[in-house]
């Protein structure tokens, strides 16, 4: 096991803060895979240096934000994308009857790219980076009412392919998860009116130049590493977008 080491005690409280990135640190070395239960707070306490009280406070820090998660009675462990718990945590489309499913997502496109400057900068790469494109169709209750265009830098999904998505057998970022070792743990959303493409117009049935509700989202990993820009594309016909609170987000 490596050593991630931490600054002296610092003033104002603030150690923990110390540790928790260097848990995180541990967590994006991929030292604790998805589902695996994390060293007891002793051995942590021991290898940071800290109190046990310092160390429950960073690990107390990263179960709210949904890093960490604690099985009384088994220990500490890196959370998982799973369907049946977190699905609705990243995906807020529902039916305006309140009715929540589970899309039936096709994959509709996918290439290789070069990153444009607007896109290098949401990322965090740089422009003309090599990148993945894709577009998903998401239909709920039999009808396609969603298009997501899809961007993820190569560098963090090497030896991504058309056949690789097409085939992989649970959510997105459960798949990010478990092939490319890439944790979502948080996102940032914006919401917007665009107007229908001619994709778009097909695969929702609307036409062309007509409104839809676009959101764009950038997702990140450990260390608020954007791994994922995600441009979604609703008809709100039928569906509509459900916001939540700060802290308070209910994956896709």
């Amino acid at each position: 096991m490596s050593t991630l080491a931490i600054n002296p005690p610092a003033l104002g409280g603030t150690r923990y803060k110390e540790v928790k990135s260097a848990i995180l640190a541990a967590l994006s070395a991929g030292e604790w895979k998805g589902g695996e239960c994390i060293p007891s707070e002793k051995r942590l306490a021991e290898r940071f240096g800290v109190s046990i009280g310092t160390l429950r406070k960073a690990i107390d820090e990263l179960c709210a934000e949904n890093i960490l998660i604690r099985h009384q009675g088994l220990g500490t462990f890196v959370s998982m994308h799973q369907r049946d718990r977190h699905f609705f945590r990243f995906f807020r489309i529902v039916r305006r009857d309140g009715d929540k499913a589970y899309p039936v997502v096709k994959l509709i496109e996918f290439k290789k790219a070069r990153a444009s400057r607007e896109v290098a900068a949401m990322l965090s790469i740089e422009t003309g980076a090599r990148v993945f494109q894709f577009v998903n169709g998401l239909a709920l209750h039999g009808k396609t009412v969603l298009i997501e265009h899809i961007t993820v830098p190569e560098a963090h999904f090497p030896g991504l392919t058309e056949a690789k998505l097409r085939n992989r057998p649970n959510t997105l970022y459960n798949f990010y998860q478990d092939v490319f070792g890439i944790n979502v743990v948080e996102t940032d959303e914006r919401v917007s009116v665009a107007s229908a493409n001619e994709l778009e117009s097909t695969q929702l049935n609307v036409s062309v130049g007509g409104p839809l509700l676009e959101i764009r989202r950038i997702a990140y990993s450990y260390h608020r590493s954007a791994v994922e820009l995600r441009v979604s594309r609703l008809n709100t016909e039928e569906y509509e977008y459900i916001g939540t609170h700060a802290g308070r987000e209910e994956q896709r």
